[in-house]
């Protein structure tokens, strides 16, 4: 019998790249499901379909990531970020199951000049970042079984991200300004979704909680990464550099917010594709 898996926030970036890829690997039983399917700030909803469905594993994928809309409305934020996390990891605890979730570099105030690992200090500047700090806290206070994955700069063919916002732009105006004093490492969702269906096996005999960072190797700024999305997609669209003091937001974003990935790679032997491969293969995958 396969083994029960839930996949929530599953028309997400990352929930539809573990949607579609989840099709491969015939050991387990996806059931995948969204916000329509599933309020996730309903308890007793939750409550409810978890009894039912009974899943042995939990990828958390879903998530409130309007950043800037999350300074005007906050308690939305830390309802689906923070409370509705504590309550899957309740879950997990009463049921044994394997919680998986995935957390963010905002959770940094970016003042680092090297890559941050998982024994530095969070910081949020963010209503977003402190929403999903309170989140991670939630399950390590819980005592369940948890991995923790802090990923970054998430972009994919699916959902709203800056690749794609880069590219509509482009085509619309022209000529671009791009933030330019902000540096971090792009993560391409297909490779993030890859990396926990694959290594699965390895997550479920560990027991406790475990923290680990995962973006694509190496670190850029957003203008080049708007200058290396262009270049890919054979467009000579015009973009200038800026700080961010001229491109003026709700919230404050880290200026470094680079993710050490040395644990997780060391901890299960894997390699990482560079950012500008994994670039590639979406900007092609969004153009053809």
């Amino acid at each position: 019998m396969s083994l029960p898996i839930l996949i929530t926030g599953s028309k997400g970036q990352l929930g539809s790249e573990l949607r579609i890829l989840s099709k491969r690997f015939h050991d387990y039983q996806f059931t995948c499901i969204d916000v329509l399917e599933l309020n996730l700030t309903n308890q007793n909803k939750v409550d409810a379909y978890l009894q039912q469905l009974k899943p042995s594993v939990i990828i958390n994928c879903a998530a409130y990531t309007a950043v800037d809309k999350a300074e005007e409305e906050p308690e939305k934020a830390f309802a689906l970020n923070s409370d509705a996390v504590g309550h899957l990891a309740r879950y997990a605890v009463s049921s044994g199951a394997l919680l998986i979730h995935i957390s963010t570099d905002f959770v940094f105030d970016g003042k680092h000049k090297i890559p941050y690992t998982e024994e530095d200090t969070p910081h949020p500047l963010s209503v977003y970042g402190q929403s999903k700090l309170k989140g991670e806290d939630q399950i390590r206070e819980s005592g369940c079984n948890a991995i923790i994955i802090r990923t970054s700069w998430l972009y994919s063919a699916f959902g709203n991200n800056f690749v794609k916002t880069i590219l509509a732009k482009g085509r619309e105006r022209g000529m671009l300004d791009v933030v330019s004093d902000q540096t971090g490492s792009p993560t391409y969702a297909y490779d993030l979704a890859l990396l926990i269906l694959t290594l699965l096996p390895k997550f479920m005999l560990k027991e406790g909680f475990h923290l680990y960072h995962f973006a694509n190797e190496g670190a850029v700024t957003w203008f080049d990464l708007a200058i290396h999305t262009f270049r890919i997609s054979g467009k000579r669209y015009e973009v200038h550099p800026i700080p961010s003091k001229s491109f003026p937001s709700l919230a404050t974003r880290p200026k470094y917010s680079v993710l050490d990935k040395t644990k997780i790679k060391t901890e299960f032997g894997i390699k990482i594709p560079g950012w500008e491969d994994s670039l590639r293969k979406c900007v092609k995958q969004l153009t053809y």
